[in-house]
């Protein structure tokens, strides 16, 4: 081809990323050499924002290329490629081609293009400084560790058997209740406070804690109600205490998409009788805040589950317990957490979002919005709605589910393709506060262990998933891979998130055996001796290139990756070879490599499946 794009090199894009309102950009077709087949007389930047008519703009002639700067004073999506006109050449090729994205985000000529996309979003957008850089820690409350014996209800089930397979069979209703406990608390996290200090975390995510039926605690049944079987709000202010003390800050899971039919507000098994719920009385307070097709047995409710009833977001007051000077997010903001983890933030509509952000921001500025969303954020279209997460005025950065799947196909495939699309994506897209913020992720409590996805054993009989367990050399294997993992998890954008267990090598497919009880006495010291050293390398040695540090392709082929993290204070390469091969690199500069704790001088060795971590020498 002898023109040249690329979004993300300065020479062609005077920016990387998402833009703030009122930025110019400068953008530049290069001229390269090789063999011509098609020379262009003009250029036309083809451009249109997000529901608007395309526009054109003819480009300006410069060495052989083609330069405009434009100015974005509007925030929301701008998609763009390029229209080149010229006299055909003596192939007879045609006289009009089109410059649009291709691989890596590249450049690519052809007669249908593939739009860019520029994200511009408001002047005044900004993401706590406290997330980057950081190392986050996601805990599933019944699970993670327990200390003294709680009581339940007598609807409920308490195990005694810690670690023992949840119960995953329907009832002869065909339910699933998810009413077995075994008795995780919140005074039992503060215990190991400081086992998760060894690893560097900074950031505690907990899955909800409010009262509720299940065992998920999904199905909120009073938001201003720390659930008695995991503590009291004291035991929740000690731990809120006890974190700040070593530098950690906690974060719960909002659920405002829905609540549980048992709860407060909804009241269908009248479980509550200081006042009405909706599904007791059409004249209940709570009314407005559900939809009910037939009352009272027919109503929305998330997924047709008849046990999580949809809110109705645009009821006023709900909207005021939501977010009101004394409503759900302050109050707990005010025992002193740093943020939320929105549950189904597509569901969630954009003027929803939106109110929720302000009520965080004024109660604390520097608190963080994170939204569930498990594809692309910037560009997402949910229920036929293109929605405006990061335009400045919804969530602050998503979990990054594009990552965990690129990263794990390149652990299993061997084959950088993918991996390398998707970090384009997300460096073109997403502003470099969000990026910098971003919740990557290798597994969920909505998804299966990672170890247990290296392994590759499948099974579509939840039997057959309860009892299955990786043979030695499997879980071998799984480990290795997951080592490659979880090293790129923490050297690439964003902020790594550990699923509790993970770390030690805990094993499950998906719900509910992905949420089984961390095993405190049969852990993995190999690796999760690894964990710590990746978690010290990037808190307390190069906590600022990994904070916020620039990142550029260096090498690539199909085995092996070489990037850098870089800041104007320092510069960090790192390479993946997922390869049975070795590749050496010529160096004009002495290289430390953190892992191994080698030193190369010259000459760069990359042995088989091995990656590192590599600073300059002074």
């Amino acid at each position: 081809m002898s023109y040249y794009y690329d979004p993300l090199n300065p020479k062609c894009k005077s920016c990387r990323g998402g833009v703030s309102r009122g930025s110019e950009i400068t953008f530049h077709i290069l001229k390269t050499g090789g063999e011509e087949f098609f020379s262009a007389t003009a250029c036309y930047f083809v451009f249109y924002k997000d529901g608007e008519v395309a526009r054109e703009i003819a480009m300006e002639k410069r060495d052989g290329g083609f330069i405009l700067t434009l100015r974005f004073n509007q925030i929301g999506l701008y998609f763009y490629h390029f229209r080149l006109v010229g006299s055909p050449s003596a192939r007879g090729d045609a006289s009009i081609h089109f410059l649009g994205c291709g691989e890596l985000r590249r450049g690519r000529l052809g007669d249908t293009p593939v739009s860019w996309q520029i994200t511009v979003y408001e002047a005044d957008y900004e993401t706590p400084e406290w997330m980057k850089g950081g190392i986050m820690y996601q805990i599933f409350p019944d699970r993670f560790h327990k200390s003294g014996d709680g009581k339940l209800a007598s609807d409920k089930i308490l195990r005694k058997d810690w670690g023992g397979i949840p119960c995953y069979k329907p009832n002869s209703y065909g339910k699933i209740l998810n009413n077995d406990f075994f008795g995780g608390n919140l005074n039992g996290i503060r215990e190991k406070l400081d086992y998760l200090k060894r690893l560097n975390v900074s950031v505690i995510y907990l899955n909800p804690i409010f009262e509720a039926y299940s065992n998920h605690r999904y199905d909120t049944g009073d938001y201003m109600k720390i659930d008695p079987l995991l503590g009291t709000e004291e035991d929740f202010d000690a731990l809120i205490s006890a974190a700040k003390e070593r530098g950690m800050h906690v974060i719960l899971d909002g659920v405002f998409n829905h609540t549980g039919d048992d709860s407060r507000y909804f009241n269908k098994y009248g479980k509550y009788q200081s006042e009405l719920g909706a599904h007791q009385s059409p004249y209940s307070k709570y009314s407005d805040w559900y939809h009910f097709k037939h009352f009272p047995d027919s109503y929305d409710c998330w997924w047709g589950i008849d046990t999580l009833p949809a809110v109705n977001e645009r009821s006023p007051s709900y909207q005021e317990f939501i977010f009101g000077e004394n409503g759900v997010l302050r109050h707990w903001l005010k025992h002193g957490i740093d943020g939320y983890r929105l549950d189904v933030a597509d569901e969630l509509p954009d003027f929803f979002l939106q109110k929720l952000r302000t009520a965080v921001k004024t109660e604390n500025k520097d608190a963080i919005v994170l939204g569930e969303v498990w594809e692309d954020a910037s560009n997402k279209i949910a229920y036929s709605e293109r929605r405006k997460y990061l335009l400045g005025h919804e969530l602050d950065s998503v979990m990054n589910y594009p990552l965990k799947d690129a990263i794990i196909n390149f652990v299993f495939s061997a084959n950088t393709a993918m991996l390398r699309e998707t970090i384009a994506m997300l460096i073109d897209n997403y502003p470099k506060q969000t990026l910098d913020c971003l919740m990557n992720v290798l597994g969920t409590h909505d998804t299966p262990r990672i170890l247990t996805v290296l392994g590759g054993k499948y099974y579509e009989n939840k039997d057959d998933m309860a009892k299955a367990e990786l043979t030695h050399g499997e879980k071998t294997e799984a480990i290795r891979k997951l080592k490659m993992a979880a090293f790129l998890l923490y050297t690439l954008p964003g902020v790594p998130c550990i699923y509790y267990g993970d770390e030690t090598g805990m094993q499950g497919f998906q719900d509910p055996f992905c949420r089984r009880c961390f095993p405190w006495d049969n852990q993995n010291e190999e690796l999760l001796s690894f964990y710590r050293k990746l978690g010290e390398i990037r808190s307390e040695m190069l906590a600022g290139v990994f904070a916020e540090g620039v990142y550029r392709e260096v090498f690539a082929d199909r085995f092996c990756l070489v990037f850098e993290r870089r800041t104007e204070e320092c510069t960090v390469y790192v390479y993946v070879n997922n390869s049975h091969g070795k590749y050496t690199m010529k160096t004009d500069e002495t290289l430390y490599e953190y892992l191994s704790g080698r030193t190369y001088r010259k000459t760069l060795e990359l042995d088989a499946y091995s990656y590192g971590i590599l600073v300059k020498m002074q």
